[in-house]
């Protein structure tokens, strides 16, 4: 599908009653005058995989034009609600060189364009166009509106009161449990997803401590509140508590400890403690030489991790004094073997690392805020099984976590699916995943292609059967990583496939002459002869009978015609295309007199003041004969593409040589002007006619007819 933006002009005023109302339904009402005006105009502006819509309104039908972009309004002028909205192209000077007084012309096409015309009858306006009052609205109409107004009003109220007001996040164990393993993996929470509180900056942080008592149903006196720090290696940790003097200020006051930003928010974790009955208890006190440290539990066999609580270590302390407790936390057995690892960052790459057992707290360089991971000691033949055997891989899986989106190759706009997958997933395992989702029970038939991400196109070539290592080679495109692959389901596995060589030929169907595209599977060690006899087996012949040949079609000229002996290993179908054609009856004995011609459609383009040649539609052969005169050959020429007489006769005949035309006159012998030199074609016979086709892409275009044919409507 594609979005025409071809010109199309519309009038202010439509007349079906003219030419005896001939564009009247048979049973319109024939007794009214049937003069329409135009009263909007809904439009269009992008193109078919994406865009936005606004109109052009007059409410009251009179010169006044209003453009609705969505809840902008804006007045405009007549011009900008037609002639802008025909479509077409738009003409841009453009200096060529900054100093020098000359400038350069370029079009380019129009993307916003009429979508929709609402045309009103002038018999019927005032009954339309009468006026409306409130009652007249819908009640639940009425509701929305006021609604909105009112939700409008309190954004803008509160936009202008913003500076006086902060906002305070609050996180506490609850988060970091509901949080860690599903939403987060990395650091302790996102502050996003906790409670949030809008206070006034002058509020002292003791009242608000009574607002989060009534949040969170803690009493303030078994309340205790740290200040969160954004660390120099960019993790998030609580860093220290707040101390009575400081909670004595104002929150404003309290913000301004841990961010000089203005209008930023202010983050805090809240300490409690709950006793044996889930009640708050008072919090321990707090000593120089204490550590906070916050812990999570990695089970490798279901790759899960978890938060399991926080603890108060001594500095001088060791891991091995508090193994108990983990194992308690953990839920395993009290002399349970376990590997104990420090998270310290993962932005741009991981870090975590072990830590030694036996070693204190503080010789570990840990401080408040840090986290620790820990997990069951495994036996070396159970980590050999396992995708991530201990907390670092895990880690490094979760941080090459990428959302891929996967598009069928031949809808590369389109998102079929997407899938979570790790950059460090093997090939197998993307296959194996992409055929889960698809239903495919045979993941060796699937072939996925990389995406270039320039042009967010497919790369030329798909990737081999086990070609690449993981995921992040599939997705890397120079120095820049894509999110998108693209897929096809096959009719063989890959390996048996990559045996074989897939050609796309182009043949024009006999029956209905339009265009057909073949996919050619062959052994890779086949010849062009093989080819074509493919060809024959899928094509509409004219008769059983008929010979066929095989080109190479490049920006609609013909560039090669293959031998039947080729061998199809070295075709390159990628930037070329194919086309197999019957060969005509009368090229099959050409004689000494006789010679075959290359013969394109043309049209002559002004480009920086010079006339270029930019040629279009399907080229072909043609066999001429040495006496034949340029007339004759006209006759043969519009019998042989059906072109109307009167079409055909704006048409020009020109011999093109290295990009310049030699008109000719119909008396002109064509054999002695146009001659074979070489391997190559230099000269061909060029046919110059106006390019009636849409505007479409290369491959799009590249077997259309040179001329546009009669749109026909059946009832």
């Amino acid at each position: 599908m594609i979005k025409i933006n071809d010109r199309y002009e519309f009038p202010l005023q439509l007349d079906l009653d003219r030419e005896n109302g001939k564009y009247l339904s048979p049973d319109a009402d024939r007794t009214v005058r049937n003069l329409y005006t135009l009263h909007s105009v809904l439009v269009h502006s992008g193109g078919v995989h994406g865009g936005h819509y606004y109109a052009f309104i007059r409410p009251t039908l009179s010169s006044e034009w209003y453009k609705f972009d969505d809840e902008r309004v804006t007045k405009e002028d007549m011009k900008m609600a037609l002639e802008e909205l025909y479509g077409g192209e738009e003409e841009h000077l453009m200096q060529a060189n900054p100093g020098i007084n000359n400038t350069t012309h370029f079009k380019f096409t129009k993307h916003s364009n009429a979508y929709m015309l609402v045309y009103i009858r002038e018999s019927d306006k005032d009954k339309i166009m009468c006026q409306v009052e409130e009652k007249d609205i819908a009640e639940h109409l009425r509701e929305r509106l006021k609604r909105e107004q009112e939700e409008k009003e309190q954004k803008k109220k509160e936009k202008a009161e913003a500076h006086l007001y902060s906002i305070v996040k609050v996180a506490c164990d609850e988060d970091f449990n509901w949080q860690i393993g599903k939403h987060v993996f990395f650091d302790l929470v996102d502050h996003d997803k906790v409670r949030s509180f809008r206070v006034q900056k002058l509020m002292p942080f003791n009242i608000f401590k009574e607002e989060v008592a009534k949040e969170f149903g803690i009493p303030v006196q078994f309340q205790r509140f740290w200040l969160w720090a954004k660390r120099q290696n960019h993790t998030y940790r609580p860093s220290r508590p707040l101390t009575h003097f400081e909670e004595a200020q104002t929150v404003g006051h309290v913000r301004d400890l841990c961010n000089k930003v203005q209008n930023a928010e202010l983050k805090l974790f809240l300490e409690l403690e709950l006793g044996p009955d889930l009640r708050p208890i008072t919090l321990p006190d707090r000593v120089k030489d204490d550590i906070l440290l916050f812990f999570k539990l990695y089970d490798p066999e279901k790759e899960e991790l978890r938060y399991v609580g926080r603890l108060f270590v001594k500095d001088v302390g060791k891991p091995i004094d508090i193994l108990t407790k983990l194992n308690e936390m953990a839920g395993y057995a009290p002399d349970e073997d376990i590997e104990i690892y420090e998270e310290i960052k993962f932005d741009p790459s991981v870090m975590c690392e072990h830590i030694n057992k036996m070693s204190t707290f503080k010789s570990s360089q840990l401080e408040d805020g840090d986290i620790v991971c820990f997990q069951k000691s495994l036996p070396a033949e159970v980590s050999q099984r396992l995708r991530c055997p201990n907390v670092p891989s895990f880690f490094e899986y979760r941080h090459n976590l990428q959302v891929i989106h996967f598009r069928p190759l031949d809808k590369p706009k389109e998102d079929a699916f997407c899938l979570q997958l790790s950059k460090l997933d093997t090939y197998d395992e993307v296959v194996e995943r992409a055929a889960q989702q698809l239903g495919v029970d045979d993941p060796s038939k699937i072939r996925l292609t990389s995406n270039n991400s320039y042009s967010q196109q497919p790369k030329p070539h798909p990737i081999k059967y086990r070609g690449v290592d993981n995921l992040l080679d599939m997705l890397l495109h120079y120095n820049q990583t894509s999110d998108i692959l693209y897929y096809e389901v096959l009719d063989m596995p890959l390996p048996e496939l990559q045996g074989l060589r897939t050609l796309k030929v182009a043949f024009r169907n006999a029956a209905n002459n339009e265009m057909d595209i073949h996919n050619i599977r062959l052994p890779k060690e086949s010849t062009v002869s093989d080819v074509l006899d493919d060809v024959r087996m899928k094509a509409k012949l004219s008769h059983p009978e008929a010979e066929l040949r095989l080109l190479e079609v490049f920006t609609h000229r013909i560039y090669k015609i293959f031998s039947s002996s080729e061998k199809i290993e070295s075709i390159n179908d990628n930037y070329w295309t194919l086309r197999a054609e019957e060969i005509p009856e009368e090229e099959k004995n050409l004689g000494p007199h006789d010679c075959l011609i290359h013969v394109y459609h043309f049209m002559n383009e002004e480009n920086q003041n010079q006339m270029k040649i930019q040629n279009f539609g399907d080229p072909f052969l043609l066999a001429i004969h040495e006496d034949e005169t340029l007339a004759h050959i006209k006759t043969r020429l519009q019998k042989r593409l059906l072109v109307p007489d009167e079409e055909f006769s704006k048409w020009k005949f020109a011999s093109v040589s290295q990009g310049r035309a030699e008109y000719l006159e119909d008396s002109d012998i064509l054999f002695a002007r146009l001659q074979r030199s070489g391997v190559a074609w230099e000269q061909y016979l060029g046919l110059e006619h106006i390019d009636n086709t849409p505007k479409r892409s290369t491959a799009a275009n590249q077997y259309r007819p040179p001329y546009e044919k009669a749109v026909k409507i059946y009832n």
